[in-house]
């Protein structure tokens, strides 16, 4: 197979970060650094320090007690955090034209990629993250979880879903393809509420740990005869953005009803009414890219506490890096919406998460995402709270990732500077630990 100088490109700029991830030492760790961000109570504690005893945090605070054999890490004028959380990536995909990367890279090359991309990742800081859906390379993730758990490769912790659920035409469906060719769709089908059940099972005897999937698309600009019928009545602003629903709130339910059963929850693309809305009434444990939300869909996800997961970053790669000038009219346009939508969102009081939908861009870069929540609306520390405490809500880890408590998992980086003044800051990572391991220093 002759290699494209796009994937030489991704090869070579990952190719230095793939390496065996080492084991947890024997001894206690102490990190010491100027600063240390206290999730919970909103604030940084000065100076900051962390005792990690095999996998496990043990103390955090001011100061810690340095047991005897301990090892001490001095990070002098940085700041502790926990390991920051993506909840919305793509491993199996990387930058370029996405559609034929799905066609014509084998499974086997994208999940190579896809251990790389993890590494680039964890580099980054992200030490836990949810995999939104393989894009037509089906159980893949499992493998390249299941090694990273047990210590063969290094990246974050993670919470995979296989292939993404779609309906036939639907959103992640080949619709741009000659018919005749018998493109495969990037999801698994799914067009009842039987199939739905029986889709998630398969996907979960496969290695699943949640359910993604996709509740609105395609995604257009309104006709003036649309414009003319609002979907929300009197409310303007959704004059302009149609994307029309793919499952109804009863399949929907159906499918959060299975995926508890077997102890997983469901994350949904959902772009707009009233797929956001039927999203809602079924209790998502996401609803992810959230561009459009009526009133009654936040007063739901404030009652549920479901968080809306803005995916900026996405939005503004498409925006730069469109094909034509019409195209890059319509993403900013696109982006101009999700902006003044989100204002909106913020002032209701929704909960939020926060995703990157990395992998059309650089895998490594995502946290450019705390930066565009901050730009458009939230304060550094409600963005970090987002990420931090809802991230772990989303991921199933509540208690055990996103904060320095005794008990929880020694996932620890460190920034230049104070990250609520300047939330740039976790674009500069400088330390990263997870488990009890350091990967970057």
């Amino acid at each position: 197979m002759k290699a494209r100088p796009a994937l030489i490109a991704v090869l070579v700029s990952f190719a230095a970060l793939a390496q065996e991830a080492p084991a947890p030492t024997a001894h206690p760790i102490v990190l010491h650094a100027a600063r240390l961000l206290d999730v919970s109570n909103g604030k940084i504690v000065a100076p900051g320090e962390v005792l990690i005893e095999r996998d496990r945090i043990s103390a955090a605070g001011a100061s810690v007690p340095h047991p005897a054999g301990a090892e001490t890490i001095d990070l002098g004028d940085l700041t502790l955090m926990p390991g920051l959380i993506d909840a919305h990536v793509h491993l199996f995909l990387h930058p370029g034209a996405e559609d034929l990367q799905t066609v014509e890279e084998s499974v086997p090359q994208r999940t190579i990629l896809a251990t790389l991309a993890a590494k680039a990742d964890l580099m980054a800081g992200f030490t836990a993250e949810r995999d939104m859906g393989t894009e037509g390379a089906g159980s893949a993730d499992t493998a390249v979880m299941y090694a990273i758990d047990e210590g063969l490769i290094a990246g974050p912790r993670l919470r995979i879903s296989g292939n993404a659920l779609d309906m036939l035409g639907g959103h992640e469906d080949a619709n741009g393809f000659n018919p005749a060719q018998h493109v495969l769709s990037n999801a698994d089908y799914a067009n009842d509420t039987e199939q739905i059940v029986a889709t998630i099972r398969e996907q979960h005897k496969e290695g699943s740990t949640f359910v993604k999937m996709y509740e609105t698309g395609p995604d257009s600009e309104a006709t003036a005869e649309q414009k003319a019928k609002p979907v929300v009545v009197g409310d303007p602003e959704f004059w302009a953005f149609h994307t029309p629903y793919q499952y109804t709130e009863a399949q929907l339910k159906a499918a959060v009803d299975e995926a508890a059963r077997l102890g997983m929850n469901v994350g949904v693309h959902a772009q707009g009414e009233p797929g956001t809305l039927y999203a809602a009434q079924a209790g998502v444990a996401s609803i992810d890219h959230a561009t459009q939300l009526g009133g009654e869909t936040m007063r739901l996800m404030k009652e549920k506490h479901i968080p809306a997961v803005p995916t900026f970053t996405v939005f503004e790669y498409f925006a730069d890096h469109a094909p034509s000038a019409a195209a890059a009219a319509r993403e900013h346009t696109m982006l101009e919406y999700k902006i003044h939508e989100f204002k909106r969102q913020v002032a209701a009081g929704i909960p939020f998460a926060v995703g990157s939908d990395v992998g059309p861009f650089a895998h490594g870069t995502q946290a450019r995402e705390f930066a565009l929540m901050v730009k458009y609306g939230m304060t550094p520390l409600a963005v970090l709270q987002a990420d931090y405490l809802n991230g772990a809500q989303i991921l199933g880890w509540r208690g055990q990732i996103g904060d320095l408590k005794a008990g929880y998992y020694a996932d620890v980086i460190a920034v230049p500077g104070n990250p609520l003044e300047d939330i740039t800051a976790v674009e500069r990572v400088a330390f990263v630990m997870k488990g009890g391991v350091v990967v970057r220093r």
